[in-house]
């Protein structure tokens, strides 16, 4: 029942309009800017964006999600007249055990997978902890991450997954669409310049897990802590020159570019990671009725209130 509640706010087409150009602006103009631009330009881009200090480069990519969280938010409880739970799950009130164990999970998971591989081949792999740029990096990681996480979970998989399913009445579309925006919001990332479009394949998978996360759990607590514990981990565990995160992380990979070692990397993650972490959840979570958690239909509004007033 996760995407009906956004009948228990005003739904009027002009709201919905205003809210999601208002939301999604930043995404738009970062990707026109990116379709515009020459492939020259945007290495300058890139170029001089390496350039800063990387705590300066996190920073300044990460404060703006503070303001575009805090707008969504507030769109959503003034605007529609809707309060920030049924935003962000069917339940009764918010499950933050379920965003500690996932956050714990995936980060778990990321440094054991890292550690194995790092076992087998440390080449490209080089130490480079440097505990005071480290430290600050930890600091600000910890504060700005969630405010970059959870503006993209409640927009994606929260406001705009629930907009789009109750106009179309199912759930498989706004499951596929929002995971096709995530990853053409992302584009314009440097990994994309660096790699090709192959990448698109890991940012849309990205986006399909936590969709599916959200639809079979009837709430976005476990896609925010999957969410936040790949970035925390991208951020504080490996960098590289290429990286759309640059930090002082533990390690950097020392290779010029990406290689094609880090291609099948994620395209490991996206046909054996993610369906793990979708095996894990649903073994603790008790996940069934698959097919029609997916793929079911949504209830009408009239529906939806007599189903929540029996």
């Amino acid at each position: 029942m996760y995407i009906e509640q956004a009948y228990k706010g005003d739904n009027a087409s002009w709201k919905v309009i205003l809210t999601t150009l208002i939301s999604t602006g930043v995404f738009i103009v970062n990707f026109i800017f990116f379709l515009l631009i020459s492939p020259e330009d945007l290495e300058k881009t890139y170029e001089l964006m390496k350039q800063l200090p990387p705590i300066v480069n996190l920073v300044s990519n990460l404060a703006p999600f503070i303001f575009l969280l805090l707008v969504l938010i507030l769109l959503v409880i003034f605007l529609h007249k809707r309060s920030f739970v049924s935003l962000t799950t069917a339940r009764k009130k918010i499950d933050f055990s379920r965003l500690l164990f996932s956050a714990s999970f995936t980060i778990l998971l990321t440094v054991l997978f890292f550690a194995i591989g790092y076992g087998i081949d440390p080449e490209g792999v080089e130490w480079n902890f440097k505990p005071y740029k480290f430290l600050i990096l930890v600091f600000a990681s910890l504060i700005l991450f969630p405010f970059q996480i959870g503006f993209e979970e409640y927009l994606f998989r929260g406001y705009l997954m629930q907009q789009i399913g109750v106009l179309v009445k199912n759930k498989w579309f706004p499951l596929l669409l929002t995971s096709v925006m995530f990853g053409l919001m992302h584009s314009a990332n440097p990994e994309v310049a660096e790699m090709g479009y192959i990448t698109m394949v890991l940012y849309i998978g990205f986006g399909l897990l936590m969709g599916i996360m959200t639809l079979m759990d009837d709430g976005i607590e476990l896609a925010l802590g999957f969410h936040l514990g790949n970035n925390l981990m991208a951020a504080l565990l490996v960098t590289s020159d290429w990286s759309a995160i640059q930090a002082d992380s533990l390690f950097k990979n020392t290779a010029e570019s990406a290689s094609g070692d880090i291609v099948q990397e994620m395209l490991l993650s996206v046909f054996v990671t993610f369906p793990l972490i979708l095996f894990v959840l649903s073994k603790k979570y008790k996940w069934t009725n698959w097919k029609e958690r997916l793929t079911g239909k949504v209830l009408s509004k009239e529906e939806f209130l007599a189903k929540e007033n029996q």
